[in-house]
């Protein structure tokens, strides 16, 4: 077992509600996590409390139930989502309640279960709770992603170790990427929140016009928005309450000009979506839409994703991650983007966040369009990074500007 294991977990969950959602007095918290996971869930729930949460709120998370569900239930149920569930995310919505996901699912959890039927209830659940999406992208709430380590993840990672071996392994990856084994966690993630808000700064001072991401397997131009804005590490509220959407983070990230992108861009880590693994995947864009997609693993997969509505082929985010982080620098993949995505540059195949241009959260999405801002009911990152990946900022003026040599920052 972990060294002083209760002791750590205890720091994590103050720093996912301290610094990960910054809970405020009176807010409502909802808590999205396994059932296997409920000695975290509690010690979320007790600090929540005690940092002022009017209510938490858990919604237990089982993957044989769901898979269950997606086997068996009818279509006419996976095409239709309650009432209540809808009113649920409505609810979420309305009173601004913070929400903290915890991830900890095998990467693999629903391989063999048809995709046409993950696609239907996930495009769906997509418009039922639509509110809370749109409140979740404004920022209008505080939100956070963060993880834990379950068994069947845990091996996927470690595949050279068993049960609770693996299981520790994670744990002291997640403990590590997230700064608890630093003596104040608290203080470390304000010192690292303002190293990439300074990255971010720069980038905002620069407003290129596009930016050029070149490697042996990649070779893509992509537009960025006037008044485009970047963020890195902590974002805010609309009441200036700082929270950090993903805990660990290493990239700062903005939202491309979805009309203004052509060539093409091959990822190179796997994926992890819709609970199956997608590897080697190539795009090739022309004014800004994917005209041909191919996966060497999880095509199946990837051809329901990009049917998913119109927004979905296209990009909704850019980001910079430096091939020198910590996570890419430890080797390994974890099958989850939540690490992955810090590991290496990555693109996001959907939804715009409107924070990432001026004015965007005040924008419909007909307005958002007109500003080159994707819109989708999907948000999926996949990672196109290296450390043989230069990346040229691109001025008005056609002036160019090194951005990334070598995978890091020029």
């Amino acid at each position: 077992m972990i060294e002083n294991f209760s002791e750590k977990l205890k720091k994590y969950a103050e720093l996912i509600v301290k610094v990960g959602v910054n809970v405020q007095k009176g807010q409502p918290v909802v808590l999205y996590i396994s059932v296997t996971q409920q000695e975290l869930a509690h010690l979320i729930v007790e600090e929540a409390y005690r940092a002022g949460a009017s209510e938490v709120m858990i919604e237990w998370k089982d993957t044989f139930s769901e898979r269950a569900f997606l086997k068996h239930a009818s279509e006419e149920r996976l095409e239709n989502v309650p009432e209540y569930i809808v009113k649920k995310g409505n609810y979420i919505a309305e009173k601004k309640a913070a929400r903290i996901s915890v991830m900890s699912a095998d990467p693999g959890a629903y391989s063999g279960i048809d995709q046409k039927r993950i696609a239907k209830n996930q495009a769906a659940m997509g418009k039922a709770l639509r509110q809370v999406r749109k409140a979740t992208q404004n920022n209008d709430l505080s939100w956070t992603v963060v993880s834990a380590a379950d068994q069947a993840w845990a091996e996927k990672v470690f595949p050279e170790k068993k049960g609770q071996a693996a299981i520790d392994a994670l744990w002291e990856e997640i403990f590590k990427t997230t700064r608890i084994d630093k003596s104040d966690p608290v203080k470390a993630w304000h010192e690292h929140d303002q190293k990439l808000h300074e990255k971010s700064d720069w980038l905002n001072e620069q407003q290129f016009s596009a930016l050029h991401y070149v490697s042996p397997v990649t070779d893509i131009t992509i537009g960025l928005p006037e008044n485009h804005v970047w963020e890195g590490a902590g974002s805010f509220t609309p009441e200036g309450t700082e929270f950090m959407a993903n805990m660990p983070t290493e990239e700062v990230f903005t939202a491309p000009d979805c009309r203004r992108i052509d060539g093409y861009v091959t990822s190179t880590k796997p994926l992890s979506y819709a609970g199956n693994i997608l590897e080697d995947m190539k795009f090739t864009f022309k004014d800004g839409k994917v005209v041909e997609a191919t996966a060497k693993k999880g095509q199946e997969v990837l051809k329901h994703l990009l049917e998913t509505d119109a927004g979905a082929k296209s990009l909704g985010e850019v980001s910079l991650v430096p091939d020198p982080s910590p996570i890419s620098q430890s080797g390994i993949i974890f099958f989850n983007t939540l690490f992955d995505e810090n590991a290496s540059d990555h693109l996001a195949l959907g939804a715009s966040y409107p924070f990432n241009v001026a004015g965007g959260t005040k924008m419909s999405d007909e307005e958002l369009l007109d500003h080159g801002m994707n819109v989708s009911q999907t948000h999926v990152d996949f990672m196109v990074g290296s450390a043989d990946m230069d990346i040229d900022g691109i001025k008005k003026n056609g002036t160019i500007v090194p951005v990334f040599r070598n995978g890091d920052w020029a």
